[in-house]
């Protein structure tokens, strides 16, 4: 087992224990250093966090509202707790969204818990094709690698050709980047029959890692593994030998919501991933990150016993236009509690170049007395089902958008 953290196959009680507690104290100093927080966390005791339940009772931060943050009040949105003190990088992420490094640490994100599950460790050369440019990517797997003594090539985007040069001139034994880039440049260097023959491991995120792209490198000797994060809370989860799942990072708490809400799905339902982080300075506290996955039973075979994650099944942003209307997950979720409906539905189908919408629920209910809630929320007419004792499907929509493109 690829691991040297003893955290990781700690009993699963300790591990909560010092995740709540961790959480008390982010709460607390978030309310006391942040603008957003302050205003946000203010009903909130911290102190009076003691079980994940409790979590239900803070408030959501979606991506769109750090955007909107953001733009009332740059750079940081009030997220921060010092808007100036204790940041040593700067970047902008797709959104847009800023996003800082916080701290002096290299391993800021804390990939290195990722890198050393693939084997990656002292005397490895790291070649990193995640961009340095704009976005944090690059630096997240470059202080991750170090700390872990190994040396990195910083090959960033683009280059294919060079990219080879550089792989075959420092001999490099491992590699960081989206999954299907490693397979151009080692094809470029078939092409020039020159074969990379150095590299053994790699660290692949960003982008689906396809059973028949993973069965490629396997067949040239190179073991791979993924890693699922975002330049807003760093490392989410990893995959090990295993390859059984993803594992949680030992350092955030990972909820699974219904889409569009703050409540917990059941467990094994697909759901939003939503993660809190511990950082003092830029704290993320229930963070949806817009793509759902769902937890999976047991633990994993190589011992580790953190909560594993499924994989990514999609995202949980589902806004759709209806006849002109915008309808958001959000507004379905309130249909939903307003009548304490469990799983519902919304589908949208057109039919003539005429928009309709059925709300599936399951179980039995007024239909009457939903559907003018769904008016009410949605200022749209749409007709309400109630399935009975059949379910709904586990895919975590929340709106299936059923109408041809």
């Amino acid at each position: 087992m690829t691991t040297s953290d003893p955290r990781e196959t700690r009993a699963p009680d300790e591990r909560e224990a010092t995740l709540m507690k961790a959480l008390r104290d982010t709460v607390e100093g978030a309310k006391g250093g942040s603008v957003h927080y302050a205003a946000s966390l203010a009903a909130i005791d911290g102190p009076g966090l003691q079980t994940r339940s409790d979590l239900a009772a803070l408030p959501v931060l979606r991506k769109s509202d750090l955007i909107a943050l953001q733009e009332q009040q740059p750079p940081f949105g009030g997220v921060a707790t010092n808007d100036a003190a204790a940041m040593t990088r700067l970047f902008l992420s797709p959104g847009p969204i800023a996003e800082p490094q916080t701290g002096d640490t290299p391993d800021a994100w804390r990939f290195s818990r990722a890198l050393r599950a693939v084997g990656i460790g002292s005397g490895d050369i790291v070649h990193n094709c995640f961009s340095y440019h704009v976005t944090p990517a690059g630096f997240m797997m470059d202080g991750a690698a170090r700390v872990l003594g190994a040396a990195v090539f910083p090959g960033g985007i683009g280059n294919t050709s060079t990219q080879a040069e550089a792989m075959r001139h420092f001999g490099a034994t491992a590699y960081a980047g989206t999954p299907d880039y490693l397979k151009a440049i080692l094809e470029a260097a078939d092409e020039e029959q020159m074969p990379i023959t150095t590299v053994k491991k790699a660290l692949v995120s960003g982008g689906p890692l396809f059973p028949a792209l993973r069965e490629w490198y396997v067949a040239r000797g190179i073991r791979v593994q993924q890693a699922y994060g975002t330049a807003d809370v760093g490392l989410i989860a990893y995959e090990t030998e295993a390859m059984e799942g993803l594992i949680v990072d030992e350092d955030v708490i990972v909820e699974i919501l219904r889409p569009g809400t703050g409540d917990p799905v059941a467990e094994g339902e697909v759901g939003e991933v939503v993660v809190t982080t511990f950082d003092p300075v830029y704290p993320m506290i229930r963070f949806a990150t817009g793509d759902l996955s769902k937890v999976m039973p047991g633990h994993c075979p190589t011992g580790r016993t953190n909560m594993r994650l499924a994989g990514w099944m999609g995202r949980a942003d589902q806004t759709t236009k209806v006849k002109g209307m915008f309808v958001h997950p959000e507004q379905v979720a309130r249909v939903a509690k307003a009548h304490d409906l469990g799983k519902v539905r919304l589908e949208v189908t057109e039919t003539e170049g005429r928009d309709s919408m059925i709300l599936l629920c399951e179980g039995q209910g007024d239909a009457a007395a939903v559907a003018e809630t769904l008016n009410r929320e949605c200022r749209l007419r749409g007709e309400v089902r109630f399935t009975g004792e059949e379910p709904l499907p586990n895919d975590g929509k929340v709106i299936d958008d059923k109408r041809a493109l």
